[in-house]
C-alpha cells in the first residue's frame, strides 16, 4: 500500500529506498541480460544474439513508455515500483528455468519482459522524486538516482558474464535447477532485495442622359478627331490601331496573290493561307486576354511590333523556298510559309488588343463614345491607305506578294524602335510577368480593388526582392514605387527606374531628402496616379511583419486618396528572401514557386499606421486561409521528408532507440498495417493514444495518422474519471498503449479497449515489414500517398483533438483540423528556419499542443531531427541527449529552463541556439541567468490550445542579421507569427482598442481551432467572425510586439500547467463548511502571485477556517485534485473581508492586489489558525 509522503531531505528512508531500488534494478536487468547472451550465442550465430538482447531489452522502452508514464498517475508510485519489482522476482525465476530447460526462446522473452519491467518502472521511479524530496533537492536527487543507474548497470553487466562463468560447466554437463543455483540465487535474490527497498519508498447609369443626339458624320467626326488631339496618349493610341488595321488589310489583299502567284496553288486552295492568318489572330487576341491577366498591358505592344516585322519578314524567306513546280501542299517549305502567317495574326493581335483596351479604360464614361468614333475614323482612313499602297505596290510597280510581305516587315521596325521608346516601362513589365511566369506560379486576388483612375497609395509587405516587379506586373494599373536611392541611381537600373518613374528616398541624407521624396510621392497620388510604398523600410528577415513607418500617411494626407493594403504570400523561402540568412545563394525549393498577391479593400481615411499594418496583416490571415487547399497536410510533408531523409537520423529518445527518416516511416507504416488488420473498425475514425513523448509515442501517432485517423492524445496526468470523460467524449473505441507504462500509470479504462504495442508488435509479419520497407524506400511518394488515401485527406478534417484539463468542470475537446496542425508548423518553420543540422529536444507531452505540434510535427515535417525524453525535469538526461544528438533548438517553459541552467553544462549545450519558452511567463532573472551562462537569451512565445498553439513569438538576433527593426523585446510574447493576425478589444463590446491600450487579446488566422468537440455554444463564444478571444489581457506596441498583462478568466499558469482558481475555491469551501449561520460575503478566494521557480503560486485569502491549513491541503489532496492545483500551507492568508463588486461579484482587481501585497510582504504563513482562534486580520496562517 502507498503511504503520505512528506517531502524530505536526500537522506530520507524513502529516497534511499528509491535509490538502492533503482540500483538493484539497473543491476539485475543488466546482469540476467549479459547471462542470457552468452548462453545464446552458444546454439545461435553470436552477433545475431548480440542483436537479439539488445533489442529485446530496448524495444519496450520504446513500445511502453507512455504505458508507463499513464500507470505511474493512475496508480500510487510506491505500489508501482513495489509491483514491478515483484514481477521481477517472477522474471527472474522463469529466466532460471528457461535455461535450465534449455528453451532459448523464452529466455530472450524473459530479457524482453524484465525490459518491459524496467520501462514500466521508470516514470513511476521519476515521478517519485517529487513526492519524496523538497524542490530544493530535486536536482540532487536526480543526479543520484542517474548515478545509481549507471553504477548498477555497469556492475550488472560484470556479474552476468562472472555468473555465466559459473553457469558454462552446468550448461555443459546438463543444466539442472540444483545446478544453477548460484544464478538463481544471484537474480531471484537480487529481486527480491530490489523489492525490500522498493518497501521503504512513501510516496478568421447614363454618363450623360441629356445629351442630344447628332446626325451629321462631317460636324460630328471633327469634334471627335479633336479630342483625340487634345490627348496625346489616346491619339497615339488611336494611330496603333489604325497601323493594325493598315497591316491587316494589306495582309489580306496580298494573300490571294501570294497564294496564286508566289506559291502557284489553286485558287480553291488559297482560303488555307486567309485562315491560317485568322486562326493566328484569333489565338494571339485570346493569348492576349490570358497574358493581361485582367489588366490593360501595354507590354504586349512592343512584342506585338517586334513579331509582326519578324513574322512577315519570315514568310518572304519561307517563301523562297517553295519549288513552284512542285504542287506547294506537299513542301515542307509551304508549311512554314503557313506557320510564319500564323504568327503574324497571332503577333499582329498582340499588338492590336491592348491598345483597344487602353483606348476604352483611358477614355471618359461621358464622351467614350466620341473617342471611340474619333479611333475608328483613323483606322479606317489608313485602310483606304493600305489599299492605294497595295495598289501602287503590286499593280504599278509589279512587286511580287512576298516582296510586300517583305516591305510590311522592314516597314514596321521603325514602329518597334518608336513604341520600345515610348513604353520601355511597360514593355519591361511585360517580360518580367513572363520571367516571373517562369519561376513562380503567381496568382492574384482582389486586382478589382485598384481604383480605376484616381490617385492610390499600395502599402505591402516586404519579403523579397522582386516584391515590386511582381506588383507591378499583378496591377491593373502602372505603379510607381518608392525605393531607395542607392538602388535606383546604380548603372544598368537607373534608366529604367527613370522611365518606370522610380520615387527615390534617401535614407541616409537626413530628414529633408525623407520628406522630398514622401512630397513627390503626394504629388503623385495628387495627379491621379498609383504609388507604392513598402511600410516596413525594409525586407523582412523573419517572415514576419515588421512595424509600418509613419511616412506613408504623409503621403495620402489632405489627398482623398484610398489606401490600398496588400500583402505578397508565400515568397518567404524564395530565392530572392532572407530565408536561410541570405538573399539569392539558395536552391528554389520548388519550380514553379507557387506564390500570390492579395489586394485588400481600400481604406478611404486611416486613423494611424497601425490600422493599415492590421489590414496588411489581416490580409495575409485571407492569404493563408486561401491556400489552405493547395498545402500538403502534414502527413504529406512527413512522408516527402522521410523520403528525402530517408538514410539520416530523424527520431531519437533516452531509451537509446533511434531510427532514420526510412525506418521511421518503415515502422509506421507497418504499425498501421496491423492496427487497420486487427484493431480499427472501418468507421472507427478517433483513436485515442496514451504514451510520453518518445519513438513510440511517435510512431503511435504517425501511423493513425497515416491512416488517415483522428488521433487523442489522452492526459495521463488526469484521474481516471477525467480520462473516460475524454474516452466517452471523443467517442473512442481503442486506446493503443503498452503494457510496461499501465504497469506504471494504471487506468481503469471505461468504453473503450486498450490496443498494447507489445501485441501489436508481436503481430507484424515478414510481409508487413517487406511492404513497410518498399514503400518506405521505393514506392513512388505520389503512388504512396495515394495508396495510403492521404490525397483525399481535406484541410477542413480534423487532425487531432486535444483536451484542455478541464480547469472549471469536464475538459473541452479542442477540434484541430489538418490546416490548423499544418498551417502552424509551417508558420514556426518560417521563423525558427529549421535546417538539417538542427536537432530539437522533444520533452512536452504530446497531449500538449506544444508538444504535438513543435516538437512532434514540426521536425518530421521539415529537414530537421528530434530526441525525446519523458521526464522534463531530468536535466541530467536532458544534457546528455543534447550533447548526445547536438540539440540545437529547446521547446520548454521556463520551469524547465531553470533547472537546465542549474543541472545542464555549456558544453552539452554547446550546439544549442534557440530556446522558445511558452505555457508561463519568462522571469526576467531566469532570462539573464540563461544569457549568463548559454550566451543567448531564451525567446518568448504565446499561444494556446485553441491556437494550435503558436500565435506569436520573439525571434532571436541571429535569425534576423541586418534587420532594420528589433525582432524580439524582454518582457513581451513577440509579434503574431506570419499568417496571424492579433488586436485588442474591449471586453464588453469588442471594440478595436489602439496600440498600447490594455484590452482583452484577440487572435485570427488559419491556426484557429475548428471548435469545441460537441460544444458549439461555447465554440460560438469564443470565437467570433474569425477571431478567437484568448480570455487574456494584452497591449500591443508601436512596433507590434505583444505585451501579456494578464487574465481574464481565473487561472494561473504554475510549471506550465492551467491551474483554475474557482475549482480550488469550491474544494476549500466545500471542506471547509462555514461556522456561521448566514452568510455574510464569501470566505475564500484565490489568486496568485509571482514565484521564481514555477511563474506563479496560489494565494488564499480567508475570512475563517473550520481546520487548519495544513489539514485543508491534505483533504485538497485527497480529493484527487493534481499537485499543482494546491496552495502550501504558507499561502493562507487572513483577511477582514473578500472584496466584492456591487453586483456581489469578487472583485477581482482588488484581490489580486491584496495577494501581491501580502505576498511581497514576506510573510509566512506557516502558523496553522482556523475559524476558533483569534487571529488579527491581513496575516499568514
Amino acid at each position: 500500500m502507498s503511504h503520505p509522503a512528506t517531502p524530505r531531505s536526500i537522506r530520507s528512508a524513502s529516497f534511499l529506498g528509491l535509490t538502492a531500488t533503482q540500483f538493484l534494478g539497473a543491476f539485475n536487468d543488466n546482469m540476467f541480460r549479459w547471462l542470457a547472451v552468452p548462453i545464446g550465442q552458444r546454439t545461435m550465430d553470436p552477433t545475431l544474439a548480440l542483436v537479439l538482447g539488445g533489442v529485446l531489452f530496448t524495444i519496450p522502452y520504446l513500445l511502453l513508455a507512455p504505458l508507463s508514464g499513464s500507470l505511474a498517475d493512475r496508480l500510487p508510485k510506491q505500489a508501482v515500483i513495489v509491483r514491478c519489482k515483484v514481477a521481477e522476482i517472477v522474471l527472474t525465476a522463469l529466466g532460471i528455468l528457461a535455461i535450465a530447460t534449455s528453451q532459448l526462446w523464452l529466455l530472450f522473452a524473459i530479457v524482453f519482459l524484465l525490459g518491459a519491467q524496467s520501462a514500466l518502472f521508470g516514470p513511476a521511479k521519476f515521478g517519485a522524486l517529487p513526492e519524496i524530496l523538497k524542490p530544493e533537492s530535486l536536482s540532487q536527487g536526480n543526479g543520484l538516482l542517474g548515478l545509481a543507474t549507471v553504477t548498477g548497470s555497469a556492475l550488472g553487466t560484470v556479474a552476468g558474464y562472472k555468473l555465466y562463468g559459473v553457469a558454462g560447466p552446468v550448461l555443459d554437463a546438463g543444466p539442472t535447477l540444483a545446478g544453477l543455483w548460484i544464478p538463481a540465487a544471484a537474480l531471484i535474490g537480487t529481486a527480491i532485495a530490489g523489492t525490500l527497498t522498493s518497501l521503504f519508498v512513501r510516496t478568421a447609369g447614363a454618363a450623360s442622359p441629356g445629351k442630344r443626339i447628332a446626325w451629321n458624320p462631317v460636324t460630328e467626326t471633327w469634334p471627335a478627331i479633336q479630342v483625340l488631339f487634345r490627348d496625346v496618349r489616346l491619339l497615339r493610341c488611336a494611330l496603333g490601331i489604325g497601323f493594325f488595321w493598315m497591316l491587316a488589310s494589306l495582309a489580306q489583299l496580298n494573300t490571294d496573290p501570294f497564294g496564286n502567284e508566289g506559291l502557284h496553288l489553286p485558287k480553291e486552295d488559297v482560303g488555307i493561307l486567309m485562315a491560317v492568318l485568322v486562326a493566328g489572330m484569333g489565338v494571339g487576341s485570346v493569348l492576349a486576354g490570358i497574358w493581361s491577366q485582367g489588366k490593360v498591358e501595354l507590354g504586349l505592344v512592343p512584342l506585338g511590333a517586334f513579331g509582326i516585322s519578324a513574322s512577315a519578314l519570315g514568310v518572304f524567306i519561307a517563301s523562297r523556298f517553295v519549288d513552284v513546280s512542285l504542287a506547294a501542299t506537299s513542301q515542307p517549305a509551304f508549311y512554314g510559309v503557313c506557320t510564319m502567317l500564323f504568327c503574324l495574326g497571332g503577333f499582329a493581335a498582340l499588338f492590336d488588343i491592348p491598345l483597344e483596351a487602353y483606348l476604352q479604360y483611358r477614355s471618359d464614361d461621358s464622351n467614350r463614345g466620341t473617342v471611340l468614333a474619333g479611333s475608328n475614323f483613323v483606322s479606317f482612313s489608313l485602310i483606304l491607305v493600305s489599299c492605294g499602297l497595295f495598289q501602287l505596290l503590286h499593280g504599278v510597280l509589279n512587286l511580287p506578294p512576298a516582296t510586300i510581305f517583305m516591305l510590311a516587315g522592314l516597314g514596321t521596325i521603325p514602329i518597334v524602335v518608336y513604341v520600345v521608346l515610348l513604353l520601355p516601362e511597360f514593355l519591361a513589365r511585360f517580360l518580367f510577368y513572363v520571367l516571373s511566369r517562369v519561376m513562380y506560379r503567381l496568382k492574384v486576388y482582389g486586382r478589382e480593388n485598384i481604383p480605376e483612375r484616381g490617385g492610390a497609395l499600395l502599402v505591402a509587405n516586404h519579403v523579397s526582392w522582386i516584391d515590386g516587379i511582381l506588383l507591378l506586373v499583378s496591377s491593373s494599373r502602372f505603379v510607381r514605387f518608392i525605393m531607395y536611392a542607392d538602388y535606383v541611381n546604380k548603372p544598368f537600373l537607373r534608366w529604367f527606374c527613370q522611365r518606370g518613374g522610380i520615387i527615390p528616398i534617401k535614407a541616409g541624407s537626413g530628414g529633408r531628402a525623407v520628406l522630398a521624396a514622401l512630397n513627390e510621392a503626394r504629388e503623385a497620388v495628387l495627379r491621379g496616379e498609383v504609388v507604392c510604398i513598402f511600410a516596413e523600410g525594409a525586407l523582412t528577415r523573419t517572415g514576419q511583419l515588421q512595424p509600418f513607418q509613419r511616412g506613408l500617411m504623409r503621403i495620402v494626407d489632405g489627398t482623398a486618396a484610398p489606401i490600398i493594403p496588400v500583402y505578397l504570400h508565400g515568397l518567404w523561402g524564395s530565392v530572392f528572401s532572407f530565408r536561410g540568412g541570405k538573399f539569392f545563394w539558395k536552391k528554389p525549393a520548388q519550380w514553379p514557386y507557387p506564390i500570390s498577391i492579395h489586394f485588400g479593400k481600400p481604406i478611404a481615411q486611416a486613423d494611424d499606421v497601425n490600422q493599415v499594418r492590421q489590414a496588411v496583416e489581416l490580409l495575409g490571415v485571407e492569404a493563408n486561409e486561401m491556400a489552405r487547399s493547395t498545402e500538403l497536410t502534414v502527413a504529406r510533408k512527413f512522408v516527402r521528408q522521410a523520403r528525402r531523409g530517408r538514410n539520416r537520423l530523424k527520431i531519437a529518445d533516452s531509451a537509446g532507440v533511434e531510427l532514420t527518416g526510412g525506418r521511421t516511416l518503415a515502422g509506421a507504416l507497418a504499425l498501421r498495417s496491423v492496427l487497420r488488420r486487427t484493431v480499427f473498425a472501418p468507421d472507427e475514425q478517433n483513436v485515442g493514444i496514451l504514451l510520453p513523448p518518445s519513438v513510440g509515442g511517435c510512431l503511435a501517432n504517425l501511423a493513425v495518422t497515416l491512416d488517415c485517423r483522428t488521433t487523442v492524445n489522452l492526459n495521463y496526468t488526469m484521474a481516471d474519471s477525467v480520462i473516460n470523460y475524454c474516452v466517452r467524449k471523443a467517442g473512442l473505441k481503442h486506446v493503443l498503449t503498452s503494457r510496461r507504462f499501465l504497469e506504471k500509470r494504471p487506468v481503469a479504462l471505461e468504453g473503450a479497449e486498450w490496443v498494447f504495442l507489445e501485441d501489436i508488435k508481436e503481430q507484424i509479419t515478414g510481409l508487413d515489414k517487406a511492404k513497410a520497407a518498399m514503400h518506405a524506400f521505393a514506392t513512388p511518394i505520389v503512388v504512396l500517398e495515394r495508396l495510403l488515401g492521404l490525397t483525399r485527406v481535406q484541410p477542413d478534417d480534423l487532425l487531432t483533438i486535444v483536451f484542455t484539463s478541464g480547469s472549471t468542470g469536464d475538459p473541452k475537446g479542442v477540434m484541430l483540423t489538418q490546416a490548423n496542425i499544418g498551417s502552424n508548423v509551417q508558420a514556426v518553420d518560417q521563423l525558427l528556419q529549421l535546417k538539417p543540422s538542427d536537432c530539437l529536444l522533444g520533452i512536452l507531452p504530446f497531449f500538449h499542443s506544444f508538444g504535438y505540434t513543435a516538437t512532434l510535427w514540426l521536425p518530421l515535417c521539415f529537414d530537421a531531427r528530434s530526441c525525446y525524453h519523458f521526464n522534463p525535469l531530468d536535466a541530467k538526461t536532458v544534457g546528455t541527449l543534447a550533447e548526445k544528438y547536438g540539440v540545437s533548438i529547446i521547446l520548454a517553459a521556463p520551469t524547465f529552463l531553470r533547472n537546465y541552467v542549474k543541472r545542464c553544462t555549456k558544453e552539452q549545450f554547446s550546439k544549442l541556439h534557440l530556446v522558445v519558452t511558452g505555457a508561463e511567463k519568462l522571469p526576467m532573472d531566469l532570462a539573464e541567468e540563461f544569457n549568463t551562462k548559454f550566451g543567448f537569451y531564451p525567446s518568448e512565445g504565446y499561444g494556446t490550445t485553441e491556437m494550435s498553439p503558436v500565435a506569436a513569438v520573439n525571434i532571436p538576433d541571429h535569425l534576423a542579421r541586418d534587420a532594420m527593426y528589433k525582432t524580439n523585446k524582454l518582457g513581451t510574447v513577440g509579434r503574431a507569427i506570419p499568417g496571424c493576425a492579433v488586436k485588442v478589444v474591449s471586453p464588453e463590446t469588442w471594440a478595436d482598442l489602439g496600440v498600447n491600450t490594455e484590452g482583452l487579446l484577440l487572435v485570427k488566422g488559419p491556426n484557429i481551432m475548428k471548435g469545441y468537440l460537441g460544444d458549439p455554444q461555447k465554440t460560438a463564444e469564443v470565437i467570433r467572425d474569425g477571431w478567437y478571444a484568448s480570455g487574456d489581457f494584452a497591449k500591443i506596441d508601436e512596433e507590434g510586439f505583444v505585451h501579456i498583462t494578464g487574465r481574464q478568466s481565473r487561472f494561473s499558469k504554475i510549471g506550465g500547467e492551467m491551474v483554475p482558481h474557482i475549482r480550488i475555491e469550491e474544494e476549500l469551501n466545500r471542506l471547509s463548511p462555514s461556522s456561521q449561520e448566514e452568510e455574510t460575503g464569501p470566505r475564500i478566494a484565490i489568486s496568485s502571485a509571482p514565484d521564481p521557480s514555477r511563474g506563479e503560486r496560489l494565494i488564499v485569502l480567508y475570512t475563517e477556517l473550520a481546520k487548519p491549513s495544513s489539514q485543508l491541503v491534505k483533504d485538497l489532496s485527497a480529493t484527487g485534485l493534481p499537485n499543482l492545483w494546491l496552495p502550501s500551507t504558507d499561502s493562507f492568508y487572513k483577511v477582514e473581508t473578500i472584496p466584492v463588486l456591487g453586483t456581489g461579484k469578487l472583485d477581482l482587481a482588488a484581490i489580486k492586489k491584496m495577494a501581491l501585497e501580502l505576498a511581497a510582504s514576506g510573510k509566512s504563513g506557516h502558523r496553522d489558525t482556523h475559524a476558533t482562534e483569534a487571529a488579527p486580520a491581513a496575516t499568514p496562517s
